[in-house]
């Protein structure tokens, strides 16, 4: 059997799929690898460290491959290079590409989609939407000092003293929950809100404030699966005058809410941006579905009347060694409930729930319940 790690064709995604670890760990397993020239190099992996860890580099790479593992989904060019029948396993985004995903079945592939991995325990492992969002919720937090322009904790000198930067965080999944860690570390005040009841404790316990509009609604405003359900415009208002007060007096804010498949809610208006003090940072973590702040602008600083938006996508990417580490192994943990150890080969239960979750082309058909083809 064999994988092939593709080198990404997006000049903005310097992520790669396998680091040498992972590569040795796939020849441990009696699985060929074969890494295109130059895949890892913007994660700091040199062809020759891939070598060494029993990888052969060779510009045919996915050609013949059972698996071609990539951080980002393939374009048309790149999938017409893979073997029919192949499994292509990626960051798919999925939602609102219907044409991409009909593309990748005309080929003959079957695609997986890593971010769709459910939220259950031996899954956890595999989960690429923690892994990245994580290091997503760190690098907001350099971003926003690198924009601010002063001292993030309370500094007490012959001087004067200098006051502790505060910042408010909004939304507190994984990415949230990693700025908040990340800005107490550097000395911050730190506050945070979010529509789901049970994150309150969880910023409790890293030290920061919770800010909440705690109604009836607030109590139930969570799926099963553990993300945010949408709330009613009733719950919003509220909400947003609450939160309209508060960021008036914020140094920093750092947006992270995103709801599956949906274009990311609107967080902070035009009105909440001119309140803020000239100086203060806005740090938009769903730029790439269109952002929670009005006026962002994606791969931009936007300044208005001193207050900076800062809205560069892919935030994971900027500390792309950690990202391309624990993306790799996410794969790694996946790619092992396909594989037969005892027979090394491929064996994928279909109806196994990690695989009827990511599964999305199959046969020449997009099989995935969610982006079935509209009538």
């Amino acid at each position: 059997m064999k994988i092939a790690i593709a080198r990404e064709v997006d000049g903005s995604e310097p992520r790669v799929a396998a680091t040498p670890d992972t590569v040795k760990k796939f020849k441990s397993l009696g699985i060929d690898v074969a890494v295109e020239p130059g895949a890892g190099i913007k994660s700091g992996v040199l062809d020759a460290d891939y070598e060494a860890a029993g990888a052969v580099v060779s510009a045919d790479a996915v050609k013949d491959a059972d698996i071609v593992i990539k951080v980002k989904r393939p374009d048309v060019s790149e999938v017409a290079k893979y073997r029919k029948g192949a499994l292509v396993i990626a960051i798919m985004d999925p939602y609102g590409n219907e044409a991409a995903l009909k593309a990748l079945a005309d080929a003959g592939v079957s695609a997986f989609a890593m971010e769709l991995m459910p939220r259950i325990t031996r899954a956890q492992v595999m989960d690429v939407l923690s892994s990245q969002a994580n290091l997503a919720g760190y690098r907001a937090v350099v971003e926003a000092a690198e924009a601010f322009g002063r001292a993030f904790p309370m500094m007490m000198t012959a001087a004067g003293t200098v006051p502790a930067a505060k910042v408010f965080v909004m939304g507190v999944g994984v990415a949230g929950l990693q700025a908040i860690a990340t800005a107490r570390r550097l000395g911050a005040v730190v506050t945070a809100t979010d529509v789901r009841p049970a994150t309150k404790e969880q910023v409790e316990s890293l030290g920061a404030k919770f800010l909440a509009v705690e109604d009836e609604e607030f109590k139930n405003a969570q799926t099963a699966g553990g993300y945010a359900k949408e709330m009613s415009k009733e719950y919003q208002a509220k909400q947003a005058a609450l939160t309209a007060e508060h960021i008036k007096k914020q140094d920093i804010v750092i947006t992270t809410a995103l709801i599956p498949g949906r274009p990311a809610p609107k967080l902070v208006s035009a009105d909440m941006v001119s309140s803020m003090k000239p100086g203060s940072v806005l740090v938009d973590l769903a730029v790439e579905r269109g952002g929670n702040v009005e006026g962002v602008k994606s791969g931009e600083v936007v300044e208005v009347n001193g207050v900076k938006i800062v809205g560069f996508p892919n935030l994971a990417g900027k500390v792309a060694a950690s990202a391309s580490s624990l993306y790799a192994r996410n794969l790694l943990s996946f790619i092992e409930t396909l594989y037969d150890k005892a027979a090394k080969s491929l064996a994928v239960k279909w109806d196994d729930e990690l695989v009827k979750a990511t599964a999305l082309t199959k046969d020449g058909a997009v099989i995935h319940p969610n982006f079935q083809p509209k009538a």
